[in-house]
């Protein structure tokens, strides 16, 4: 049974990193810089990570821009303030997602820019041999864990996370990040800070603190907000994997 919670946690956690490391501030923000077989490696790490709910660095950082842009006018495409629940904005933002995916949908030239692109990684992420693939091999996990590690029945509502683990971390900082909370700024939007230590969305939860310094690398803004994700960065610019930009 531990070993099923086990994975579990370092699934949500490592496809969270990609998301708000990768996705989020190098692919939307560009808060850092990286060498292209860096790149090509957290490219893959993402893939890896968010499996079946795989979601394009392309795609996300074209929907970030906007959503800083219009951030909770109707123009905003995953705001809670205009839809009925978290399901239909979850629905929307999927709809949108996809339009802006297959290029279907016509881009503002300030967001159309300046963000990796693979392809390759693009086209098997996106499929759905790939996306059953991994909800198959999430499956099996479960039914072996159940056959041979006598794991609870209850732990298969655990599935349904797995496969759709990008979009529910994404709902949850969406959904949370503009409903619940405090404000350390006034931002002309309804941007809130969920908690002081985010220890559930790495960071992600200092909506408020964000939407004021959107390039900030610490998404922390007063000395008890802690964001788990700045460490790690800061690490790895030690490390000379990445290089934080120098603010102009």
């Amino acid at each position: 049974m531990y070993i099923v919670l086990i994975v579990f946690v370092v699934h949500w956690y490592l496809s969270l990193f990609c998301q708000t490391f990768f996705l989020h501030r190098y692919s939307a923000h560009k808060m850092f810089i990286m060498s292209k077989p860096w790149e090509r490696f957290f490219y893959l790490l993402t893939y890896l990570s968010q499996g079946s709910s795989y979601l394009s660095p392309r795609a996300y950082a074209i929907l970030h821009r906007m959503h800083h842009a219009f951030s909770d006018t109707e123009k905003d495409p995953h705001s809670p303030h205009h839809t009925k629940n978290v399901f239909t904005m979850m629905w929307e933002t999927k709809n949108i997602y996809n339009a802006v995916l297959s290029r279907k949908r016509a881009i503002e030239s300030q967001f159309e820019r300046n963000y990796p692109e693979w392809r390759f990684i693009e086209k098997l992420g996106d499929s759905w041999l790939s996306r059953s693939g991994w909800a198959l091999l999430y499956t099996a996990f479960y039914i072996l864990a159940y056959i041979y590690l006598d794991m609870h029945w209850a732990f298969f509502f655990l599935l349904p996370v797995h496969f759709l683990m990008g979009p529910i971390h994404g709902a949850i900082v969406n959904w949370s990040g503009h409903k619940y909370g405090y404000q350390n700024f006034d931002n002309d939007d309804k941007s809130k800070n969920s908690l002081i230590f985010d220890f559930l969305m790495m960071g992600e939860l200092f909506q408020n603190n964000h939407h004021k310094k959107p390039n900030s690398i610490n998404f922390g803004s007063r000395w008890y907000e802690v964001d788990p994700t700045y460490p790690v960065i800061k690490m790895l610019n030690k490390l000379k994997i990445i290089e934080i930009r120098k603010k102009g």
